[in-house]
């Protein structure tokens, strides 16, 4: 599954905020310096959709705060099931 993801670095916790059309946004509680807002983000995301963390990768948007996700370790239904729960 690919999704497209809006980075807000530098919250006290990272969590899913909320969904714009198709769009995800995220708070990651690290800086983007050095990649780190990178690594919290693909953390972040294997654990909320309980998928190991080398199956998250950011396939556009490295340096950006818009990326594009790909996630996969389950089945695309899964992965939407878990996508509905997003308010």
């Amino acid at each position: 599954m690919i999704i497209r993801v809006r980075v807000i670095p530098k919250a006290v916790r990272s969590e899913v905020v909320g969904r714009i059309g198709s769009t995800v946004r995220v708070k990651v509680a690290a800086p983007a310096i050095d990649g780190k807002a990178n690594a919290e983000l693909t953390n972040f995301l294997a654990e909320f959709f309980e998928v190991k963390n080398r199956s998250v990768k950011i396939v556009r948007g490295q340096k950006g705060k818009e990326k594009t996700v790909e996630i996969s370790g389950r089945t695309e239904e899964e992965l939407e099931d878990v996508m509905e729960t997003i308010p």
